[in-house]
């Protein structure tokens, strides 16, 4: 029959165990072994959920404390100096975030998004002879775990032509000529995992899913034919989408099988098959592993019973990617609606989807009658349920004028405009918006979403948070403030909680970077703004203070992009309903006298597709929607923006078209490097390259941040740089935080200083 596996599982576990354990050992809560035997349960819990819904191959490996690409890092060796000898799990908190139980605070590691996906990875820092040593203990401990359990284990790695191509080099040449050092410790680890008894081992290349140069491709054929193990299996991932122009190079690659995503792919299956050499398994990625709805598996058998005819057990099914990327399990969720509900498949019940497929193939579609009858009420239901409809949002869309994306002036009128209402000084300090979520802010939110607190005292307490941030701000000499944000759980949910068209779960949990987890709402209809979202809170909170306040809002392709996003429209059409929405919120946060409106954007650059053919499309659509979003308000109203952890230089027109007045960046982990973008392309807004990490506990020291504004200065004129975090306060403690915006508004002091009798303006920008 079809054989059935799985690409890998989501690690945080239903009730976010790994979350707790994890930030319970960095409190020292708890001790190393106690840490591990929580790990191991959590493996063990996640196997036989799997193997219980019939499975043929487990994936083993893909389970980390923080990320799989760093973990890769750590098994190969590649561990930066700063960071010492060791080569233990403390070392990959060490790197991760800049601090370990025991160890000296260091600068961590850069972070980045893992290709067009809101999961963040380690990217990991190798140099021109660069040494490679295996320690592959931690691996093959997990083996030993899965093999005592009596299942059967798949290994996962990431391929090593993905793991250098997504390092940060150091050194002349190409980060490839470092294959030749790197192969031997693949070797190895590949022959040690056959000796310990597996069959199977799964080599993950995402990188198959972009443009690769001729060096890539050379490197992939050097690399496999080099890889050749006697006695064990070798299966090629690929997925984010399919080979393309490389599939001729994967299919004569020396590999037993070929996993190829058939869900976010172009490709068909008849060129599949037609190319696929007799000996190779073709593994079909047909579940869709990035998005909770429920596969249509009648359509699925349609296309997959005569690719079965042809190849049989050479057949494997699978989703198209790890699961990593939806929630755990689809049972716990008690408080959808059952409509809702039976349009939904979380990673337990992709896996039961799978294992029907499976057997519908072996056994006939009799075998599993009483399923597909049921998939197919669901997908029906879903087709014709009027929910999904709303006519006056089709409508306001068909009306749109073609001007709607445009301010009044340009950017140097605009400008002039605002800083004579805003009157601020040269290098002006903020922040991106939220500050930390207390425990006592959770529960307040908590209770009140349960009835225990009634809507009168819960906003006396949130505007009592809202005040204290403000006058916490001001104490501390911050330029434009911000309201805090205590009131949101999250930058997406809180919208699209106030938004039609979304659902919300209560366990949908999902990791996006080490043990940060979001919980993605599912934009599954038409939508719209029945009323002002944050207009309340953001008046109260400029009503005490004669500062700047600054309205914060999350752009539309962030919303989109943070969703798990319905399938049935073009995602170009979903991203608009939600810029016009915005747009009612932007134009009442204006007349409620915000001066600034800040509309963030960190999507951007994930949403971009991984081949350049598809960047001019996205970019035009994506663009417009931010700029239908932000374009109402007057010339004297600052628009802000924020990205981070992104890429910039290919897409710098398209963040120039955006026309936001002040753009604020993630930059402290790359050393400002990520700000050369904005230099070579002369971006002409304002920037806040950011200057303080919030993703690690550490604490700049002034000279720090100083040195950083300076490398800023060398590229951009003073009249335009702004200095702030490089992303939200929220998951910091308030100790750290008013530590790290003191070390801010020092350094932006001292600048001053620098620059005082200068020729430099503070009233008016550069042109």
């Amino acid at each position: 029959m079809a054989v059935t596996h799985n690409l890998g599982f989501p690690r945080i576990g239903a009730g976010r165990e790994l979350k707790q354990a994890v930030e319970a050992y960095w409190r020292q809560e708890i001790d190393r072994e106690t840490l591990e035997r929580r790990g191991a349960e959590l493996r063990a819990r996640h196997w036989e959920l799997q193997a219980a819904a019939g499975l043929d191959w487990l994936p083993v490996g893909d389970f980390s404390w923080y990320d799989g690409v760093l973990d890769t890092a750590l098994m190969l060796g590649a561990v930066p100096v700063r960071f010492g000898a060791g080569r233990d799990l403390d070392t990959a908190f060490h790197m991760a975030r800049g601090r370990a139980p025991g160890r000296r605070d260091a600068p961590p590691c850069a972070m980045l998004k893992w290709f067009d996906t809101n999961y963040h990875y380690i990217v990991p820092e190798l140099a021109s002879g660069q040494d490679f040593e295996l320690h592959p203990e931690a691996l093959l401990d997990q083996v030993r775990e899965l093999q005592a359990l009596g299942y059967r284990g798949k290994p996962v790695l990431l391929g090593p032509v993905s793991f250098l191509l997504l390092g940060r080099y150091q050194g002349d040449g190409h980060v490839l000529e470092l294959l030749d050092a790197l192969l031997p410790c693949y070797g190895r680890l590949l022959e040690l995992l056959r000796d310990a008894g597996c069959e199977w081992v799964q080599l993950d290349e995402p990188c198959l899913a972009t443009d690769l140069d001729e060096r890539a491709v050379r490197a992939l054929e050097q690399a496999y034919h080099r890889l050749q193990v006697p006695g064990l299996k070798l299966l090629l991932a690929s997925y984010f989408g399919d080979p393309g122009e490389h599939l001729d190079l994967v299919m004569h690659l020396p590999t037993d099988g070929l996993h190829v995503d058939l869900v976010h792919g172009t490709l068909d299956l008849s060129t599949l098959l037609d190319r696929l050499p007799p000996y190779k398994v073709l593994s079909a990625g047909v579940i869709d592993g990035r998005n909770i709805w429920r596969a249509d598996l009648e359509a699925l058998l349609d296309r997959l019973e005569p690719v079965y005819r042809r190849l049989q057990e050479r057949l494997w099914l699978a989703p198209s990617c790890s699961l990593l990327h939806v929630p755990v399990r689809l049972d716990r969720e008690d408080g959808l609606d059952q409509e809702l509900h039976r349009w939904l498949a979380f990673a337990r019940e992709k896996v039961q989807e799978l294992v029907l497929l499976g057997r519908g193939l072996a056994d006939g579609r009799d075998a599993v009658r009483k399923q597909l009858a049921e998939c197919r009420r669901a997908l029906q239901t879903r087709r014709h349920s009027g929910r999904i409809r709303d006519e006056a949002v089709r409508e306001r869309l068909r009306a749109l004028p073609a001007d709607a994306d445009r301010r009044a002036s340009p950017f140097p009128v605009r400008a002039a405009l605002q800083q004579r209402r805003l009157q601020l000084p040269l290098f002006p300090v903020t922040t991106i918006g939220s500050f930390p979520q207390t425990t006592e802010i959770r529960r307040l939110r908590r209770d009140h979403r349960a009835g225990r607190v009634s809507d009168h005292d819960y906003r006396t307490a949130m505007q009592r948070e809202i005040a204290e941030a403000v006058a916490r701000q001001e104490r501390l000499g911050l330029d434009v403030l911000v309201h805090g944000e205590p009131e949101r759980n999250d930058m997406v949910e809180y919208f699209g909680e106030q938004l039609s068209g979304y659902a919300f779960t209560r366990q949908g949990w999902v990791q996006s970077y080490g043990t940060r987890c979001v919980k993605p709402p599912i934009l599954y209809g038409d939508v719209s703004r029945p009323r002002p979202m944050t207009v309340d809170w953001a008046r109260y909170a400029a009503g005490l203070t004669e500062r700047p306040m600054k309205g914060m809002l999350t752009g539309p392709v962030t919303l989109m992009q943070w969703s798990f996003v319905r399938d049935d429209l073009p995602p170009d059409t979903v991203c608009l309903q939600l810029a016009l929405a915005l747009r009612d919120e932007v134009e009442d946060l204006e007349r409620a006298g915000l001066p600034i409106i800040q509309i963030d954007e960190p999507a951007l650059r994930e949403g971009l597709p991984l081949r350049r053919a598809g960047w001019g499309d996205y970019l035009d659509w994506a663009v417009r929607c931010f700029r239908v979003a932000s374009s109402p308000v007057a010339d004297g109203t600052q628009i802000h923006t924020h990205m981070c952890y992104s890429a910039f230089n290919d897409i710098m027109p398209a963040i120039a078209a955006l026309d936001a007045d002040v753009i604020t960046i993630e930059a402290t982990r790359s050393g400002m490097r990520l700000l050369d973008a904005f230099a070579d392309f002369s971006y002409p807004n304002a920037i806040g390259p950011g200057v303080y990490d919030i993703h690690s506990p550490r604490v700049p020291a002034v000279e720090e941040v100083l040195e950083l504004l300076r490398r800023a200065l060398r590229v951009l004129p003073a009249e335009r740089l702004w200095v702030n975090p490089d992303c939200g306060l929220k998951t910091r403690s308030w100790p750290e935080v008013e530590a790290g915006l003191a070390v801010l508004v020092a350094a932006a002091r001292r600048l001053r200083e620098d620059y005082a009798g200068a020729d430099v303006d503070p009233r008016r920008v550069r042109v």
